[in-house]
C-alpha cells in the first residue's frame, strides 16, 4: 500500500471553499484508491495535511501520472498559498479495525 502525505497552507479565509471543492471531487474514481483524509492543525487553521492511501506502487504511479489527477489538482491549487510539499512512500505496517495491507508488487 502506498501513502502520500501533502503539507500545504490554505489562503486565509478560504477553508469553506476548500472543503466544498474537495467534496466536489469525491465522485472521482481513482483506481486503487483506499481513502484520503485532510487534517487542519490546531495552532494554525490554514496549515493542513493530506494523507492518501492507494493500493500498490503501480496504481499509485498511474494515478500520479494521469491527466485526470492533474486536472483535479488544478481545481484546488488556487486555494493554496504555495504548491504542497509531497511525501510519498510505502506503508509497512498498519493497525486497527480498518487496517489492511495491499500490494501489487511494491
Amino acid at each position: 500500500m502506498n501513502r502520500t502525505i501533502a503539507h500545504f497552507r490554505l489562503k486565509p479565509g478560504i477553508k469553506d471553499e476548500f472543503i466544498k471543492a474537495m467534496n466536489g471531487l469525491g465522485d472521482a474514481m481513482i483506481p486503487g484508491w483506499i481513502t484520503h483524509h485532510y487534517f487542519q492543525m490546531d495552532k494554525d487553521a490554514n496549515e493542513c495535511y493530506l494523507v492518501m492511501l492507494v493500493e500498490g506502487k503501480k496504481t499509485y504511479q498511474a494515478n500520479t501520472d494521469s491527466a485526470e489527477q492533474h486536472q483535479c489538482f488544478l481545481k484546488i491549487r488556487f486555494l493554496l498559498v504555495d504548491d504542497p510539499e509531497w511525501y510519498d512512500d510505502y506503508v509497512i505496517s498498519g493497525n486497527g479495525p480498518g487496517a489492511r495491507m495491499c500490494s501489487d508488487g511494491g
